[in-house]
Order: C-alpha cells, then sequence, then structure tokens
C-alpha cells in the first residue's frame, strides 16, 4: 500500500505539516515534512496485512496505522506526541473521530526518559562530534611499531626511531629499516605487563619472528632464544594505547564516511565545532520537556524562535550551548519532582478509545 492508495481510499484520519515549519523555526531553505495517520481496510486490519507505517522513499512524508500510532503515544514517544499537538495552521486534515485523542490523556512521566533522555543522548553524541572535529585521525593508520618504546637511561625512545639510530645499524633509508625489525626476538619479561627483552640476530639464522609479523599485526611477536644471547634492550609495548586509538581510528573514519557532508561544510564555516542544527532541535526538545512539567501541557511552536536559529547559525560557543543544556536539565528534574503527571499513560482508558474509534470506522 501506498501513501496515494491512502488518498484514494480515504483512508486518511489526520495529515499535518510538521517539523520545522510546525516549530516555527522554518528558513527559506527548510523542506517540509508531513506526518499523518491512517486506518486500515477492515480486511488488512483483520487479516494478514496489517500495515504500522508508510512512508515515501526520503521518510520526509510518514503516516502511521491508528493503533501504531496510539502505541507510540501510551509511550510517550516526543515526535508522535508532538504530531498530536501540530498547531491548528498546520493542520492539512483532521478526521473528527481524531478529536476523541487528547494529548493531556498521554503526558506523564515517562516525557522525563523520552525527550529528556534523547536530549541527553544527542547532547553525548555532540561532544563525541565536537571531539572528532578537534582531534581529527590522520587516514595513514599506525601500526603497533608506533606504540612501542625502548627503555634508555630514565626515559624511553620510540622504537621506529631506536631502529635507526641503533649503533649497530648503518643509516639506511626508512622501507629499509622496517626490514631491520624482522632479525628481532622479544621475550616476555615475568610479572611485568608489556615489557620484553629485546634481541637481535643480525645473521638472521636464530629464526626470530621479528617484533611484529606484519604491519597489520595488532600484537607484537615473542620468539625462542637461546639462554646464552644477551639482549640489546628492554622493549615496552602500550597495548592499551594501541587499543584506543584503533577504536578512535575506526570510529572517526566511520564517522567521515557517514556524515552528512553539507551539514558538516555549515559546521566548519561557523567553526564552533558542533552540529549546530541538531543542538538547536535537543535544546528546543529539552524546552519542550521543561514545558510539560512545568505546565502539565505541550506546545510545540516555540516563543525563542531567534535564540534556537542563532544556534542552528553557529553564533554561540559550544560551551555556551552546553551550558544551556545543563540549566535546562537541571530545571526539568526540579519540575519533575514536583510534578503531579502520572508515573505512565492511563493504558486502559486510551486502549479504550482506540477500540472506540476502531468499531466507528467499521461500523
Amino acid at each position: 500500500m501506498t501513501i496515494q492508495d491512502l488518498k484514494n481510499k480515504n483512508l486518511l484520519l489526520f495529515e499535518a505539516i510538521s517539523g520545522s515549519r510546525a516549530f516555527g523555526l522554518a528558513t527559506e531553505n527548510s523542506d517540509t515534512d508531513i506526518r499523518g495517520v491512517y486506518y486500515l481496510p477492515k480486511e488488512d486490519f483483520f487479516g494478514l496485512n496489517y500495515i504500522p507505517q508508510i512512508s515515501n522513499e526520503t521518510n520526509d512524508i510518514t503516516y502511521y496505522e491508528i493503533g501504531r500510532f496510539v502505541e507510540l503515544l501510551q509511550k510517550n514517544n516526543p515526535n508522535i506526541l508532538e504530531i498530536l499537538a501540530s498547531p491548528e495552521d498546520c493542520i492539512l486534515y483532521r478526521h473528527p473521530l481524531m478529536d476523541l485523542l487528547k494529548t493531556e490523556d498521554f503526558l506523564s512521566k515517562l516525557c522525563k526518559d523520552t525527550f529528556a533522555g534523547y536530549a541527553v543522548s544527542q547532547i553525548k553524541k555532540a561532544k563525541g562530534l565536537n571531539k572528532k572535529i578537534l582531534n581529527p585521525v590522520e587516514k595513514e593508520r599506525k601500526s603497533i611499531l608506533d606504540f612501542c618504546f625502548i627503555l634508555e637511561g630514565q626515559g624511553s625512545v620510540p622504537l621506529k626511531k631506536w631502529l635507526y639510530e641503533f649503533p649497530s645499524f648503518e643509516k639506511e633509508p626508512e622501507s629499509q629499516c622496517s626490514l631491520l625489525q624482522e632479525n628481532f626476538g622479544l621475550v616476555n619479561i615475568d610479572h611485568t605487563k608489556g615489557m620484553f627483552a629485546l634481541f637481535y640476530d643480525e645473521s638472521g639464522t636464530l629464526g626470530y619472528k621479528g617484533i611484529i609479523r606484519n604491519e597489520e599485526a595488532n600484537q607484537v611477536s615473542v620468539s625462542s632464544v637461546p639462554k646464552n644471547e644477551k639482549p640489546v634492550a628492554y622493549l615496552f609495548c602500550n597495548l592499551d594505547a594501541y587499543s584506543v586509538y584503533c577504536k578512535d581510528y575506526r570510529e572517526y573514519w566511520k564517522w567521515v564516511a557517514e556524515r552528512n557532508k553539507d551539514r558538516y561544510n555549515v559546521n566548519q564555516i561557523h567553526g564552533q565545532n558542533y552540529d549546530s542544527k541538531n543542538m538547536m532541535h535537543t535544546i528546543r526538545l529539552l524546552q519542550s520537556c521543561e514545558q510539560i512539567f512545568k505546565t502539565g501541557s505541550l506546545t510545540i511552536r516555540v516563543e525563542n524562535r531567534k535564540e534556537l536559529l542563532d544556534i542552528k547559525a553557529g553564533s554561540q560557543s559550544y560551551e555556551s550551548v552546553m551550558k544551556k543544556a545543563e540549566i535546562l536539565i537541571r530545571s526539568i528534574e526540579d519540575y519533575y519532582s514536583i510534578s503531579h503527571l502520572p508515573d505512565a499513560p492511563d493504558l486502559e482508558k486510551t486502549t479504550k478509545i482506540l477500540i472506540e474509534m476502531r468499531e466507528r470506522l467499521y461500523a
């Protein structure tokens, strides 16, 4: 079933402009998002062809089957509550039966988790983005050799530097120096972590495995060394730091591959090191949550358009936006503690409303 099928068969119950235009945050470049509610023909609902949601390819037009819609309202899903609370000038069509669904029958203390909880997760995401922007990871991947050090006096020397400067080696090009590590053998040192005795086989006949087998190795190699051999040095391998680097490298380049290039470029232009559009909606969501516990109601048309659009434009620093979020979170906690909202929606009451709607639709 398609969106056009819903309209051709007169199955729509509700349709409204949503997103930035409903919030009062639209600009000349804003898209027009449509959200709505429908019901299925009786044979599809009672048969094997239940369809809970229908969207277009870009997901900027989405409709929910009435049962799925009520289910999400009972869970205090922010997006769905905002659809129900659509401003009158954004509603394109409303079936009389939709008047049975009232926002106040669904608002509950669950909103603290669904609204504020989601916003907090976005703040953590923004902090991660801030870290990625400020700490780019070079495309050329480091090997575990970059996390190995030779103990020298009261300090240490990076292994790669030491390999090049080791007295018994001639000053050779780095491409040849990388081959020299294959003539080394490592032996574990008891009661230590990451510490090894380092042996060198200049003849290459003792069967040493090298410090690593290849550049892709994720740990150093240990070798069998004759008892009469003496170590040329002691090596420390910081495996913990290497593991952190591998995780950061993987996450950073995954982010680079998946990021929204247009939005990223905007963020680079304003130079505030955070996803400004996402943070604007995060602050808006926190303000909605504060309003719910302060007034017991939900109005989605914002009263601070300029402030929010300033955040979107990157006119406020990362630190000031984070501070604003922290203040809102504390305020939500305070209002939550004295709120008279129920712990959760009345499932029996709201389910009866759904049943009544279906009975009248199928009568």
